[in-house]
């Protein structure tokens, strides 16, 4: 028999427990009983309007004090309204899901019985469907298995009203007043977080995107100003928030509390503490690689970047500083490998990725302010590879040429993604050889003259990005030599800086980039099931269709361009004197040559579809810029001179319609002699065939 102390204490332990609510359909039922609304209700708990939708659709709970305040509303409201009839369901929430689970059933009149209270759940926020929306369906991609590390996502918007927004229509309640109480409530309460995307890698660290409105609530500035460059925006070390900070022993980064902003404690163990901020005011979503979003709602917001984060990984900067995190998230430097000696598992060297130590270029893969190349004295030049930017002349206009009505562009999906495909690269220094004989399978730096080789005006040249004749020897990278191999050109090095160790390093970024970009088109409707007719037509319309995925598929583009301009990043500032070092230099990833021989590529398989167009076709360019190219056409769509067989299907070798990296897509009609009016004035078509207007200064 228990003593009565005993059944004292625990009778007092009960009561110490947080109240139970009633499940959220029956909370919603109790207000509506008793004729409060829902912005009334927020009024007298002294929160806000969507915290009760919150509270009434399951999800997110209410805390303390606003748990027991909320807790005695409900009781007294039970006990004047109960529920009519034993065993009858409450009315369901519009928004909510079609079906409660048997627990939120109210089972007898008046307050819930102890059952149904208890299977109401935790106070946790729960992860529950977003409100319906009225997009139509959108086909989407496997999605990967919830992380229990990670219940709510990897990222969360928060607004000034303590809301923060997480994907899947997640709101949790934020009762952070400054930003260390922000980043401890982050990493101790809000579940936020993404899992490692290679088993050798690192966890993601939690996202919180801050609106204007959160950023001032946390004592921030609306506005950085004072500043000529974007990415110098920063706190000064003075401002009271960075002290908050400081004073509760977190760090910053070397870049201090900028538009993106890393809050952190070092490691305990295997356990990061680490928190990104994103502030939206100070222009952290760059309107050029996310159009639109900075002035969407919160959970739009959220939405938009809860799918680039499930899809390519949690922002942690610009596009392109996701792009090159992502090269190394896929390709961690090192791995757990166990030492012979002693037994103990230690840090080694990850086969095909980049290492932990940055690598000097060779000095014609450097630029011309780098270290290398100042201080050796190097005169012998440098790499050029660089995407086209050509303009035909217009003495090479043929008559016929000339009567066609229209300048149709093309424009290839993610040609650098398309490059980086199945791309080996030099993994190892580069070593320095005299007069090799030139191997298409060793990714490196050739010194080799093809000035002699005769071209066809009406085609640009593929061994320069502007498309003119080489003069005289010059440093070109293995894709450019092997395609004038593949020409039928003898290939005679003088010099070369070859890499002995080599790896698809670029692989996995490339499939996840590849399926992102995939998937997101075709939730947007355009899928690789289509004609080329549909095709067209899907394209047409496919931004109107969701702007938020719109957004997305914008975000990917830049993903894949920016990480490509990031391996060769140049030094940033006025101070900036010739030879110094710059902070770039210290990544593994600033990999000049990398860069080199995607754009090589690119350009290479540009040239080799322009070629084969000639001899399909018999048609001519009439300018390229990058992944653009413009032709003169009989009609209005690429279909008008695009090769076809006679079984309908495209003809291999040229370009083609598609969803895919590498596939082509409609970029803008003008008319012909709109086009030729801009070659005469020596500016580029393909600069301007999606929107027609022509800068005539712009320096072309």
């Amino acid at each position: 028999m228990a003593s009565e102390e005993e059944l004292f204490a625990s009778v007092d332990a009960l009561l110490n427990e947080e109240p139970q609510l009633p499940p959220p359909a029956e909370r919603a039922r109790l207000r509506e009983a008793a004729g409060i609304t829902q912005a009334r209700l927020a009024t007298a708990l002294k929160t806000t309007t969507q915290s009760v939708k919150n509270w009434e659709n399951g999800r997110s709970e209410p805390k303390p004090p606003r748990l027991d305040a909320y807790q005695r509303l409900l009781n007294g409201w039970a006990a004047k309204h109960p529920a009519p009839g034993a065993g009858s369901a409450a009315a369901p929430v519009p928004g909510a899901a079609s079906s409660e689970p048997a627990a939120s059933k109210v089972e007898t009149a008046g307050a819930p019985q102890a059952s149904a209270v208890a299977a109401a759940g935790p106070t946790r926020p729960a992860i529950r469907p977003a409100v319906p929306s009225r997009r139509p369906a959108a086909r989407k991609a496997a999605q990967p298995a919830v992380d229990p590390r990670f219940p709510h996502g990897p990222l969360a918007v928060l607004d000034g009203d303590g809301s923060a927004y997480g994907t899947d229509g997640l709101v949790l309640d934020c009762p952070a007043t400054t930003v260390p109480e922000l980043v401890e409530w982050t990493l101790k309460e809000s579940g936020l977080g993404a899992a490692k995307l290679n088993r050798y890698g690192k966890d993601s660290d939690p996202l919180i995107v801050l609106t204007a409105a959160a950023a001032v609530k946390l004592g921030l500035p609306e506005h950085l100003e004072g500043h000529e460059q974007r990415r110098s925006l920063r706190l000064p070390e003075d401002h009271p928030v960075v002290k908050q900070v400081t004073k509760a022993k977190w760090q910053l980064t070397q870049r201090g509390f900028g538009p993106w902003a890393r809050i952190y404690r070092k490691a305990q163990g295997r356990e990061r503490q680490c928190v990104q901020l994103a502030v939206l005011s100070w222009d952290a979503l760059d309107e050029r690689s996310w159009p639109g979003v900075s002035e969407m709602e919160p959970a739009d917001i959220a939405r938009v970047l809860g799918v680039y984060a499930t899809r390519v990984i949690t922002p942690r900067g610009s596009t392109a500083v996701s792009g090159l995190e992502l090269m190394t998230a896929l390709r961690p430097p090192t791995k757990a490998v166990r030492d012979e000696e002693t037994g103990n598992w230690v840090s080694g060297y990850n086969a095909g990725s980049l290492g932990t130590e940055p690598m000097d270029p060779a000095p014609p893969e450097a630029t011309p302010e780098h270290p290398v190349v100042v201080n050796s004295g190097w005169k012998g030049g440098f790499l050029n590879e660089e995407a086209y930017q050509w303009v035909r002349s217009v003495q090479t206009l043929s008559d016929e040429e000339c009567t066609l009505p229209f300048a149709v562009g093309l424009d290839l999906n993610t040609a650098f993604l398309a490059a980086a495909a199945r791309l080996v690269v030099g993994l190892s220094a580069p070593d320095r050889f005299h007069a090799p004989k030139f191997n298409p399978k060793i990714p490196g730096s050739w010194l080799a003259d093809l000035s002699h080789i005769e071209l066809d005006p009406r085609l640009p040249s593929p061994f320069t990005p502007d498309g003119t004749r080489p003069t005289g020897p010059a440093w070109y990278q293995t894709h450019t030599l092997a395609y004038a191999q593949e020409l039928g050109h003898d290939i005679h090095p003088i010099e070369a800086y070859l890499r002995r160790e080599t790896g698809a390093y670029l692989d996995p970024w490339h499939d996840r980039l590849k399926n992102a970009y995939v998937d997101t088109l075709a939730d947007l409707g355009v899928t690789k099931d289509l004609t080329d007719v549909e095709f067209l037509a899907a394209m047409e319309q496919h931004k109107q269709n969701d702007p938020a995925l719109a957004a997305v598929l914008a975000a990917i583009k830049a993903t894949v361009k920016g990480g490509v301009g990031k391996l060769r990043e140049r030094p940033q500032g006025k101070s900036y004197k010739e030879g110094e070092t710059w902070p770039a230099l210290s990544r593994p990833t600033w990999r000049p040559d990398i860069r080199a021989a995607v754009i090589s590529k690119a350009r290479v398989n540009m040239h080799r579809k322009l070629n084969n167009m000639v001899k399909m076709t018999g048609l001519y360019p009439l300018a390229v810029l990058s992944d653009c190219v413009v032709y003169p056409s009989l009609g209005e769509s690429p279909l008008d001179f695009l090769p076809y067989a006679a079984s309908g299907k495209p003809q291999p070798g040229g370009f083609r319609l598609g969803p895919t990296p590498g596939l082509a897509k409609l970029e803008g009609v003008q008319s012909m002699l709109w086009a030729v009016d801009l070659m005469e004035k020596g500016l580029n078509p393909a600069r301007h065939i999606k929107g027609g207007d022509a800068v005539l200064d712009e320096g072309e």
